[in-house]
């Protein structure tokens, strides 16, 4: 079952005085490419929640922002005054480059920012850990069950296009006894109007043509298309990670292509593989977004 490395998932949960959030999402990526957002507090556990997000979502770029809603007295927090400062100074410079008005009240969106209400007890609780932690194992399953979603949709997309460069190669069929007539024409036509036509052996004009069809021959190359073809369905519904031997076959696929174009020597033929071309290159485009 195809999934894709796009998602997102997010998980929220009560603890007493605050509210966790949990955002998860993610792009694809030839690596395992993961950024955590985390408040102080909870940076020791990083390394514990980067082992999870392996298991489970395997490879992309992976961004996770674990963010807290205070809810208790001001008494019990202090703002950390330099870093609202260090924030403030920043979303100017930006706005000033974007030329976006700040003229209003930032404040309230300043303070949400992490790290900027400090608690006065900042020892981390583990049964609040484990709350949170239950929390983003929620938001990384939403995550995974969102990817499903999309490598569906991918699936269908996949199955419709290889059925078109499988109808184009049956296509090819019909125009390949009337190739080999054109060609045998067409050099007895280039050959008489050089020698003349009584100085034509026969037999040796027989035995070159044959040599030259031999070499020109796409029969090969059919079959390993369509075993290819057949390969690539059979990959889709394989279980695990399965994007880069998707873009391996669709590699091979891609060759077989060319290389009976190449040997085509005849217009309608052709037409029919720069059809199965674009159709490989819109599968691909896609493929780099398959986990």
């Amino acid at each position: 079952m195809l999934k894709s490395m796009t998602g997102f998932g997010k998980a929220e949960c009560e603890l007493p005085g605050k509210k966790i959030s949990v955002e998860i999402k993610t792009l694809n990526s030839k690596q395992f490419d993961i950024s955590l957002r985390f408040p102080n507090i909870y940076k020791q556990k990083e390394l514990d929640v980067r082992a999870l997000l392996i298991k489970k979502l395997q490879r992309g770029k992976i961004d996770v922002n674990l963010m807290i809603d205070h809810s208790e007295t001001v008494e019990n927090y202090s703002i950390n005054k330099p870093l609202v400062k260090k924030y403030y100074d920043d979303v100017k410079l930006l706005a000033g480059e974007l030329n976006i008005n700040t003229d209003g009240n930032i404040i309230s969106t300043l303070l949400k920012l992490p790290d900027v209400l400090k608690s006065d007890e900042q020892a981390l609780d583990d049964d609040d850990w484990g709350q949170i932690l239950q929390c983003i194992e929620v938001a990384m399953n939403k995550c995974d069950e969102f990817r499903s979603i999309e490598g569906r949709k991918l699936d269908g997309d996949f199955r419709e296009r290889i059925a078109l460069i499988l109808g184009f190669l049956k296509g090819i069929q019909p125009f390949e006894e009337g190739r080999i007539s054109k060609i045998k024409a067409k050099f007895k036509k280039d050959l008489t109007d050089v020698t003349g036509k009584h100085k034509i052996d026969e037999n040796r004009f027989e035995q070159e043509i044959i040599y030259y069809l031999e070499k020109i021959d796409i029969t090969e190359e059919k079959v390993r298309l369509k075993n290819n073809c057949e390969y690539f369905l059979q990959a889709i519904d394989e279980n695990g990670s399965n994007g880069k031997k998707l873009i391996f076959i669709s590699q091979e696929i891609g060759r077989e292509v060319n290389t009976i174009g190449s040997k085509a020597n005849d217009s309608d033929i052709q037409k029919l593989v720069v059809q199965m071309k674009d159709e490989l290159e819109k599968i691909k485009e896609q493929l780099f977004n398959i986990l």
